[in-house]
């Protein structure tokens, strides 16, 4: 038996595994696969981001000369149309097998306990305290407590269904190609230009590249729909993406790797009081603003493991009680308004087209540069996010306030939830 079990193998699992462990709690970790099978997707994070948490070796490239692209294109490159919007900011890509090992290293110090299996039914055992995970395979495991971090559709952690989810949906090719599809030694955060679409492509949801410079001739480049209910089909995606890449002269020439991303974006929060604690997209982690996590999963996990460290120092506290502890110092007050407001704004960005997106986007990284990292990274307080906001909001065209200032669907239920956040 175990203090705690945790479920999973990504990113989330290994992370809170390991701020468990650091704890000195006895964890084990039950995956459905081997844990050294090398992650798929890429993980990007603002080089600051990471440099605050002391992992900035954790990058396998890093980019300083990061800009977007709000324009709509044009023929001459000097056109204001075609001028980028420089970030001042480094932006990083992780070297995935490096982060995969920073975790696995520190399970292996903090003596966590490496299981196989999948799991398939969950029984509180009230007078005892503990909680018994039944697995396909026949086993069962107890614990004081039961943290899933099976992703964003998790075997135990229950959440409300409050109607469609939207999904950011990418289509990328990591390759090389008859000409630089960036400049070189450039990243490229959002290119919104859209002069290779036709009339009736346009007003079809945007679009955009996210694109880098890999060095030696190799370049990632991916079209991605920021979010949509439903998400834009892959092949849409590749389609445009070969459409960008021949308005401007470019063909591929070889295909290293071909990626297919998906993942929700406005995910509600999920129920606050169950028995078992979430984490990473099980928890509804994903920022609904950008979709990014990795930053989130390393700056949390630690502050909940202490918190469950703590509720178990009582020996009498059931797997609720703990539960509770933990979904607590993951989703405090605070940064369940900023979900909601996040959430509101996404609401907002989906209803917009593409010329609306391109001025709001302009305009949101031309806040002053605490400002929109914050909002990106979600550090914040709520104050200076408000505040961030409202800024946009004056600073915006009248054809981005118009669309802001509409209230339509369950933007307003959202809204209010900035007053009167779910879980009490």
């Amino acid at each position: 038996m175990s203090d705690v079990l945790v479920l999973g193998g990504g990113p989330a699992a290994l992370c809170m595994a390991a701020a468990l462990a650091d704890q000195g709690l006895s964890v084990a970790l039950l995956a459905a696969h081997d844990l050294r099978q090398p992650w798929p997707n890429t993980y990007g994070i603002w080089g600051e981001e990471l440099d605050a948490l002391g992992l900035g070796p954790l990058l396998e490239h890093r980019w300083s000369d990061c800009v977007s692209y709000f324009g709509a294109g044009a023929v001459d490159p000097n056109s204001p149309a075609n001028q980028p919007t420089p970030h001042r900011r480094d932006y990083g890509l992780f070297n995935r097998q490096a982060l995969q090992s920073h975790w696995l290293a520190a399970l292996e110090r903090g003596g966590v306990e490496l299981l196989q299996g999948t799991a398939t039914a969950l029984h509180v055992l009230e007078a005892e305290g503990l909680t018994a995970l039944q697995t396909r395979e026949g086993s069962t495991h107890q614990a004081r407590l039961v943290v899933d971090a099976t992703g964003h559709q998790p075997v135990l952690v229950q959440r409300p269904d409050e109607g469609p989810v939207a999904g950011q949906a990418a289509y990328g090719v990591i390759g090389r190609f008859s000409a630089p599809p960036v400049q070189p030694g450039q990243f490229v955060l959002m290119d919104y230009r859209c002069d290779h679409l036709s009339p009736e492509q346009r007003l079809e949801p945007p679009t955009f590249l996210y694109a880098m410079d890999l060095g030696d001739g190799r370049f990632f480049v991916e079209e991605t729909s920021l979010a949509l209910a439903p998400p834009v089909a892959y092949d849409v995606l590749q389609r445009r993406l070969q459409q960008r890449l021949a308005h401007r002269g470019i063909q591929v020439l070889e295909v290293e790797h071909e990626e297919f991303c998906l993942f929700p974006m406005n995910l509600p929060l999920p129920d606050l009081h169950q028995p078992v604690l979430g984490f990473g997209g099980a928890a509804s982690m994903v920022h609904p603003a950008s979709g990014y996590m990795v930053g989130a999963l390393l700056r949390r996990a630690p502050a909940v493991a202490q918190a469950v460290a703590a509720a178990l120092a009582d020996p009498q506290a059931s797997s609720a009680a703990v539960a509770a502890s933990g979904w607590r110092a993951l989703w405090p007050r605070e940064l369940r308004r900023k979900h909601a407001l996040y959430q509101f704004g996404l609401e907002k960005l989906m209803r917009f087209q593409e010329a609306q997106l391109r001025a709001f986007f302009a305009t949101f990284f031309a806040l002053p540069d605490p400002l929109w990292i914050g909002f990106l990274a979600n550090t914040l307080p709520l104050p200076q996010l408000l505040l961030a906001m409202l800024q946009l909001f004056v600073r915006a065209p009248w054809s981005v306030r118009w669309g802001l200032i509409g209230m339509r669907g369950r933007e307003l239920r959202l809204g209010l939830r900035l007053l009167w956040p779910v879980g009490g």
